[in-house]
């Protein structure tokens, strides 16, 4: 079964709603239990760092959350999912991440229309089982921040808007996409499917 995190915010069931259309168990839970039974844990996220980080500290199941990562259960954060990964965010202020994996999150410095929407495709830095078989590199992106100050070993891949920005990252069993797979049609269901069959 694969737990996709509830904290009150984010597209819960559209990301569900993907894995089902290819098969899979997911379950949409804010009980530490179901994630100690999951084989994979998903963390999605849509709107503000600080308002997700205190809704997921707020809902007691951080700790068994990072227990089931120590242990080597694959996770996905998607968009604000990945943001919330690292160390801090500056955000409207400065706010704690989780810190499972070194980098801060700011905002697009550019001149071009913030947030970055739309379709753009992926520079691949190092190929992980999650990219296996995944030939199209376009995926749809909705967001004003991006990760920043990473260790290069941990960048999966990169994209261009204005300038390169960290779009996917992975750091042993824990992976972060900053895009949008389950909008991101055939391509995003075959990186989803791949995620689920990575034990």
């Amino acid at each position: 079964m694969i737990a996709i995190i509830d904290y009150g915010m984010g597209n819960l069931r559209s990301v569900q709603k993907a894995f089902e259309y290819i098969g899979q168990d997911a379950k949409i839970t804010d009980r530490a239990v179901d994630l100690v039974d999951a084989s994979h844990i998903v963390l999605p996220g849509v709107g503000a760092f600080k308002d997700a980080m205190t809704a997921l500290n707020k809902s007691g199941i951080v700790d068994t959350l990072k227990k089931e990562i120590a242990k080597g259960k694959p996770f996905l954060g998607i968009c604000l999912g990945m943001q919330m990964l690292f160390d801090k965010s500056y955000e409207d202020g400065e706010y704690e991440g989780l810190g499972l994996i070194k980098g801060e999150v700011v905002r697009f410095d550019t001149n071009l229309k913030v947030p970055h929407i739309g379709w753009n495709e992926l520079q691949l830095k190092k190929r992980t089982r999650l990219f296996d078989g995944v030939d199209d590199m376009n995926f749809y992106f909705v967001h004003s921040y991006h990760a920043s100050g990473c260790n290069q070993e941990d960048v999966e891949t990169t994209c261009i808007y204005d300038y390169e920005f960290v779009s996917s990252v992975n750091k042993d069993n824990v992976w972060g996409a900053q895009f949008h797979p389950e909008k991101s049609g055939d391509t995003g269901l075959k990186l989803l499917a791949n995620f689920a069959k990575i034990k």
